[in-house]
């Protein structure tokens, strides 16, 4: 049953808006009317999967508010609440209207008989396919509550590791704009004017102030011919990487490259290693487990991998054995996963091995954030010391003529 905002007057003349659910524009009119009140305006609530072809569409839940939502809505149904009367809970706490407009529509899904998967189904770009997968396993397992829980843990976690990344590199990530945009500035602003004083004294410079000036002009004359290349190159990069074998072959060189690659591995392996322990502990069978978890790798070369383990495990070999095999995976995903195969633990196994990964990785990140930190500041330095000389050294030199 669709879901319709509403504006309506009560008999005081104060406005009210709200949600209502009815079978067309005309029962909701007067579905207002049951409640004293006067229609003003009736809208249906935009259905969200439409909004799919639209880039520009901010989404309704970014990835806090995900996990926070997952964790109210388990919450509920765990207290024994039924589905529909913990989505109308919510959405009649929520102080976010579009927030407010996708629980109603979820809500009449499953009142009209749908269930809570399929109703999350309509949403896709808020909803993935993992998120559906593991709900659709908890309400065939009678054990929702719990499973939703799970999922909560997992998206906090998820997002927990990729804030510590962002955090890691984003001081050595300022401090390099900032050095660029002061190296520009001093070489296209500086240089030049210090420049004119030395160049009409019809001497020889300097040879390093030959070379700043030299650099200088080249900036000042390419500077942005040379952005306008890079930015075209950022362009046709893009739009090269939407090529599925080229995607592949570039992911493939920056697992490669030797501090970020690694970096890459293991954060690819921890994302897969819990999102497949999450679905098999829901009970989602293997093979599905394994599609909706290599599908949630954003480096192609590994997703690759992961689906040709799938092809292998459909023959009928072992999990810990395909992806031994895969050597872009992390040595101790396969250890894990063989040991959770002979002990009958594979959810746990591969959990413990997600953990593992996700703090191997952080240890590396700010490992490396440490060491660049000093390194960045000191590289700034020795380029502003050398343009220091390449001013300095003239005038030094004009000193020694006049004497």
């Amino acid at each position: 049953m669709p879901a319709y905002k509403y504006e309506a007057l009560a008999d005081s003349g104060r406005q009210n808006n709200g949600l209502i659910e009815a079978d067309n524009p005309r029962a909701a009119r007067a579905a207002v009317r049951a409640l004293g009140l006067t229609p003003l305006s009736i809208e249906q609530v935009q259905q969200h999967g439409a909004q799919e072809g639209s880039r520009f569409v901010r989404r309704v839940f970014n990835a806090t508010a995900l996990a926070v939502w997952t964790r109210q809505l388990a919450g509920l149904v765990g207290s024994g609440l039924p589905i529909e009367r913990a989505l109308t809970a919510l959405a009649d706490e929520s102080e976010d209207g579009r927030q407010r407009e996708l629980v109603s529509q979820l809500k009449a899904e499953v009142n009209a008989g749908s269930t809570f998967a399929r109703a999350l189904a309509t949403a896709p770009r808020e909803f993935d396919e993992v998120y559906r997968a593991v709900v659709a396993a908890g309400e065939q397992s009678g054990a929702l509550g719990r499973v939703l829980e799970r999922l909560a843990d997992d998206l906090e976690e998820r997002q927990d590791l990729k804030a510590k990344l962002l955090g890691a590199i984003a001081y050595p990530a300022i401090v390099s704009l900032i050095s660029v945009c002061i190296v520009i500035f001093l070489m296209t602003y500086v240089v030049p004017q210090i420049a004119t004083v030395f160049t009409s004294s019809k001497r020889a410079l300097p040879t390093l102030t030959v070379v700043m000036l030299a650099l200088s002009d080249f900036v000042r004359t390419w500077g942005w011919a040379m952005l306008g290349g890079l930015t075209v190159a950022a362009v046709l990069l893009r739009q090269s990487l939407k090529a599925p074998a080229f995607r592949r072959r570039f992911d493939a060189g920056v697992l490669g490259v030797p501090l970020l690659g690694r970096l890459a591995r293991g954060y690819n392996a921890a994302r897969f290693a819990g999102t497949l322990a999450m679905l098999a502990g829901a009970g989602v069978p293997i093979l599905k487990a394994l599609q909706a978890a290599a599908e949630t790798l954003s480096n192609h070369a590994m997703r690759a991998d992961a689906l040709d383990a799938l092809v292998q495990v459909r023959e009928g070999a072992p999990l810990g054995s395909a992806l031994a095999g895969k050597k872009r995976f992390p040595g101790i995903l396969a250890m894990f996963a063989r040991l959770g195969e002979q002990t009958g633990e594979l959810p746990e196994m591969l959990g413990r091995a997600a953990r593992q990964l996700g703090t191997e990785v952080q240890r590396r990140s700010m490992a490396a954030a440490t060491l660049l930190e000093p390194l960045l500041i000191v590289a700034m330095g020795a380029v502003v010391l050398l343009i220091v000389l390449a001013v300095m050294l003239p005038i030094i030199q004009l000193n020694t003529w006049v004497k």
